[in-house]
């Protein structure tokens, strides 16, 4: 693959759109799987039964947290056209059961009412949100007090390798872990714990609703 090439695949990473998105979707599920499930062993002492899976992609993770959660309702959204369709296809059993519904729709405007949900995910999806404290805001609202939000990256924003894809994917940015805890705080959420990889530059954030929000 040439070089201009390449550049206009890894931009897919954004917004996979067309045959290239296609291939990024799929590449996605299974490369980014061992950073998901380290993420979501951090997820403990919850028992969510309403999860909002933001930027799901091509469904993988979904998949999983239905597995994890096996009584709570899931929904997936995602900016682009082609994650939410191969996320549908990845699912379909879980559509059909009811237990899944995956959308099209933009983190910074999320189509949910207030405090709809106990859990929210974002699995290497915030390099592309537009604006962090306000969809942070936004994440906060559709949560209920006491409700989890869930980051996992794997960047910690100061690893060489993904600041070069930052640098070569337009609208990307890799957040440091002071970054990323600035913004939640400026959001609202007031418990913020982050675990960091013993040997990758993987970061999770967990970030907790105040018991006493009344937003």
């Amino acid at each position: 693959m040439n070089m201009g090439l390449y550049k206009k695949f890894v931009n897919q990473t954004r917004k996979p759109e067309g045959f290239l998105g296609k291939m990024m979707v799929d590449g996605m599920n299974s490369g980014h799987a061992k950073l998901s499930d380290w993420g979501m062993s951090h997820l403990n002492g919850i028992d969510p039964s309403t999860i909002a899976e933001l930027g799901c992609g091509g469904g993988r993770n979904t998949a999983e947290l239905l597995k994890l959660y096996p009584k709570a309702i899931i929904t997936a959204l995602d900016y682009s056209e082609v994650s939410v369709d191969k996320a549908k296809n990845f699912n379909r059993d879980m559509i059909t059961a009811g237990r899944c519904t995956v959308i099209q729709g933009n983190v910074a405007d999320l189509p949910f009412e207030d405090a709809a949900f106990d859990l929210a995910t974002a699995f290497e999806t915030i390099y592309f949100w537009p604006g962090l404290e306000h969809c942070f805001s936004e994440v906060y609202r559709v949560l209920i007090p006491s409700g989890t939000f869930m980051i996992c990256n794997e960047s910690d924003g100061t690893d060489e390798t993904n600041k070069k894809y930052e640098k070569m994917i337009d609208g990307m940015k890799c957040y440091t872990i002071e970054e990323i805890n600035a913004a939640l705080k400026a959001a609202g959420f007031d418990d913020v714990i982050y675990y960091h990889h013993n040997s990758k530059p993987w970061i999770t954030v967990i970030a907790k609703k105040n018991d006493n929000s009344t937003v």
